[in-house]
């Protein structure tokens, strides 16, 4: 089964809405790429996937990733360092722990828009968003192809 194919248009249309939501409080910009098997540590695919989408672009290196691996059962937040310049080093913490516990009851879908809106939220106090922001990546789900 590919990787879109496990989250149906429904799901897929609460996710993009969570991004949209949380990129209301916050210039941050929001990505999630899924795929199905990350195949080695999982913060290098993840820095690896946050390179090739070009997610160090925004102005403010303000870009958060997040990466879920479904059949591997890995996920990782990666931020921008814009973000880490801000925050302290624990502040995807609770976003973790949070997408883990419905990760591992199997619900991916509120597990990644629990966790997105969580971002948006944590986010704003040091990106606020202001009236002129742009959005400056693409809110869509980026899917990996299927590995054989």
């Amino acid at each position: 089964m590919a990787p879109s194919d496990k989250f149906s248009e429904s799901d897929r249309q609460q996710i993009l809405a969570a991004i949209k939501e949380a990129e209301k409080n916050t210039s941050g910009e929001i990505r999630l790429f899924i795929e199905d098997d990350c195949g080695e540590n999982v913060l290098d695919r993840a820095a690896f996937i946050f390179n090739e989408l070009e997610m160090n672009k925004t102005k403010e290196r303000n870009g958060v990733l997040f990466y879920l691996a479904t059949d591997s059962r890995q996920f990782a937040i990666l931020g921008d360092s814009g973000i880490h310049s801000k925050v302290e080093k624990d502040f995807w913490h609770d976003i973790k722990h949070e997408m883990q516990n419905y990760f591992t009851e199997g619900n991916f879908l509120k597990g990644l828009t629990s966790g997105i809106n969580m971002s948006g939220e944590a986010l704003k106090k040091h990106f606020p968003h202001h009236r002129h922001d742009k959005n400056e990546l693409s809110d869509d789900i980026v899917f990996g192809k299927k590995k054989n």
